[in-house]
């Protein structure tokens, strides 16, 4: 059985002008527009592209 990630949206649908990713879940916006079609592994993919982004890219709201 492949289980679908939950999305990573926080509801902060904000993007940062410098880095452009989201302020809230850190996808940049193709990852967002892709998220509704995307398999379940490339949803994983994408999961794990935020995890090392959250890690070097303060994309915190200010």
């Amino acid at each position: 059985m492949n289980a679908e990630p939950a999305s990573p949206c926080t509801g902060t649908c904000t993007l940062d002008p410098l880095t452009r990713l989201c302020r809230g879940c850190a996808r940049t916006i193709e990852e967002i527009m892709a998220w509704p079609t995307a398999s379940a592994a490339q949803k994983q993919a994408i999961l794990g592209l935020l995890e090392q982004r959250r890690q070097s890219v303060s994309v915190r709201s200010k």
